[in-house]
């Protein structure tokens, strides 16, 4: 079973749109970060990716924006596996306010596995499969004194 995952994002000025509130991309930007990260401590990072010669990849983003932030807000990305099937994974985020626990953002994406050299659909690996478990059912997500 895989677990929580998470990492810590000081919010710059580089982050913030014209309003000065972090821009709607950010978020998707800080997805990935926190999905390629966690990744790597399951180990399948980029070089595994290339070796094995496939690879997950964002298929669907569904997005919610909950609270604005701002240049100086601590944050932490958090993100988890969900469902798989034998060609896809989904898996979750929860961007939360270090200081108050506030949920900020929600998200979830439909990983799909391909084939690098082709592009195609590809069944997962048993590499694959065992490495994105979904999250233990016993844990709670959204308890975040738990990782």
């Amino acid at each position: 079973m895989s677990q929580l995952f998470e990492i810590p994002q000081q919010v710059e000025e580089k982050h913030l749109d014209q309003l000065a509130h972090v821009n709607n991309v950010q978020y998707v930007s800080w997805m990935q970060d926190v999905a390629l990260a966690h990744s790597q401590t399951l180990g399948l990072g980029l070089e595994d990716y290339l070796r094995l010669n496939h690879a997950m990849v964002a298929s669907e983003h569904h997005v919610k924006y909950r609270k604005a932030c701002f240049a100086g807000d601590e944050l932490v990305l958090r993100t988890w596996l969900g469902e798989q099937n034998a060609f896809s994974s989904i898996r979750h985020y929860i961007f939360y306010r270090a200081i108050d626990q506030a949920i900020v953002f929600q998200a979830h994406t439909l990983w799909i596995c391909v084939e690098i050299s082709t592009g195609r659909l590809k069944r997962l690996s048993p590499t694959f499969s065992q490495a994105y478990q979904p999250l233990n059912p016993n844990i709670d997500p959204y308890h975040f004194d738990t990782l």
